[in-house]
């Protein structure tokens, strides 16, 4: 079985992704969970280069990290000068770290036309900067950078670079490519050459830029490489870093390698969910292995499939990577949907793929879903559905009629008003509220008339709100659809609304929130009571 480690650079190279910030704490935290994963170093940022990296390095040494190496990142020295004098290198001596990882110029053209020095120069720097470092009792990583456009422009100079790397007693020597645009088989050949020719370990760092990054990487340890660099979710620069949430589970499962144990892989979701939070950016839905729609299933075939066998439409079971499946339903559901679905909920009807009531809710949610309803992320709006199929359900109220006011003053100000009448059991109640819309007036208008009634509703507070519009080549008289997410205490949940009319489209998807909040209270109150 070989042995891989896991090299993260989230801290560093994703924070070089375009709108990506995290604080120190944000780093500390990461960090700490990225220990717990059991990756193998954490490159903590560059302390040369900014005071937020510099004081990373000094909080972090006051946690007792399980077995992860923090790294500090540089560069080599300056042409022209000697590595003692040189900030880079000083500020890595200073952040007190025992792992370095120090990248210097590989190809020739960026040595030429980017460090503006000559071949022979470069190549002194590269071995001075690593022994240098090396005699300070460091591990050492040289990043070869744009290892590979340089190999396949130069391979002797390229190769003589890193040489001079291992020759000066760097630990391990890691292929960049840098500018992502290798291709599988080109990374295979290369890396498996160098690896034969080196007497240090390589590692292999791949960026994304033609959507090839964690294949890249892949094949080179298939080459040689023993060391995979990443960010978590594939963070970084342009297009970013190859991706270890894809990286570490291929590894393990596909590739049979010695890498992070299996057990502790059942975090990777929680991770990846946990870095978009931080770093404010949102989850991928369709990211493999930890995305939300990694694994559910929404064809009818596939999930009636699925049901009897799992491993017929997943290549792996999703709690290994601590996902979990789902299954939608829409207008592509099969009864096996819908069964599914109910006892997911665990809905008290009888449901069941004879019940000729079961194919009536099939038939009409794709009916609805025709018109524009989406039972994807409005499940409280689907179980409604059902339960009103079925014997027993009892609405909450009923309206008996609605009207919005809305007037725009001299001062240019939009006064919105609803009033609202509706029956709750035998008793009718009348009342209106102001908002600052009609949607919000509509809102303030049936919580006014119903908490009398229900005080639970208090509890019950809008968390999002979002149309869209389903037609635009109607122009203003288009269909829209308006998602609801409503969330109290314990739990959050989505309703859905559409209507040619927003504030019909609105109004459905409100009655939805607050019947579906009542319903889900008054089934965990029975559940408590048993």
């Amino acid at each position: 079985m070989k042995k891989v480690t896991i090299y993260d650079t989230t801290l560093r190279d994703g924070t070089q992704g375009e709108g990506i910030s995290l604080s120190v704490d944000d780093k500390l935290k990461i960090a700490i969970k990225l220990d717990k994963l059991g990756v193998h170093y954490i490159e903590g940022g560059w302390p040369g280069s900014n005071p937020k990296d510099i004081e990373f390095f000094r909080r972090i040494k006051d946690y007792n990290l399980e077995q992860a190496r923090i790294v500090a990142f540089g560069s080599t020295c300056r042409p022209g000068s000697k590595p003692e004098g040189d900030p880079s290198i000083k500020a890595v001596l200073e952040s007190e770290v025992s792992t370095a990882a120090v990248f210097g110029k590989t190809w020739d053209f960026h040595v030429t036309h980017a460090l503006k020095t000559t071949l022979e120069e470069n190549v002194r720097i590269i071995s001075e900067s690593v022994k240098y470092l090396k005699a300070k009792g460091l591990e050492i990583i040289f990043d070869a950078e744009h290892f590979f456009d340089g190999y396949k422009n130069n391979p002797d100079y390229a190769l003589k670079t890193i040489i001079a790397a291992q020759d000066a007693g760097a630990d391990l020597v890691c292929l960049c490519d840098t500018n992502g645009g290798s291709l599988p088989l080109e990374i295979w050949e290369i890396v498996s050459e160098v690896a034969e020719k080196m007497q240090v370990p390589v590692g292999i760092h791949t960026h994304n830029d033609g959507e090839l990054a964690v294949a890249n990487s892949l094949v080179a340890v298939r080459g040689g490489a023993v060391q995979v660099q990443g960010t978590i979710n594939g963070l970084g620069e342009r297009c970013g870093n190859a991706n270890l949430c894809s990286v570490i589970p291929n590894l393990v499962f596909k590739m049979g390698c010695e890498c992070i144990a299996e057990e502790k892989l059942a975090v990777l979701t929680e991770l990846s969910r946990y870095v978009s939070e931080l770093a404010n950016v949102n989850p991928n839905p369709h990211q493999p292995y930890v995305g939300n729609s990694a694994f559910a299933h929404k064809g009818g075939i596939h999930v009636s499939a699925m049901l009897k066998h799992p491993e017929t439409y997943e290549h792996i079971q999703p709690g290994k990577v601590g996902n979990v499946r789902r299954v939608l339903v829409s207008e592509l559901s099969g009864m096996s949907n819908i069964v599914y679905k109910a006892e997911e909920l665990k809905l008290d009807i009888d449901l069941n793929r004879t019940n000729p009531e079961t194919k009536a809710v099939l038939e009409q949610i794709k009916e609805l879903e025709h018109r524009g309803f989406q039972f994807e992320g409005a499940e409280a709006s689907f179980e409604l559905l059902l339960r009103k199929a079925f014997n027993g359900y009892q609405e909450p109220f009923i309206l008996e009629t609605l009207r919005i006011i809305l007037e725009k003053r001299e001062n240019n100000d939009i006064y919105s008003e609803a009033i609202i009448k509706l029956r709750v059991g035998d008793e009718i109640v009348h009342t209106a509220a102001e908002g600052n819309g009609p949607v919000n007036a509509l809102d303030n208008a049936l919580r006014k008339a119903l908490e009398g009634f229900y005080p639970q509703i208090k509890e019950m507070e809008l968390a999002d709100y979002k149309v869209r519009v389903l037609d635009g080549n109607s122009g203003t008289g288009a269909q829209v659809r308006v998602l609801i997410e409503t969330h109290d205490r314990q739990d959050s949940w989505g309703t859905v609304g559409v209507s040619g009319n927003i504030i019909e489209a609105s109004w459905q998807a409100l009655v939805d929130s607050i019947a579906y909040g009542l319903c889900k209270q008054k089934k965990k109150l029975k559940e408590d009571t048993k």
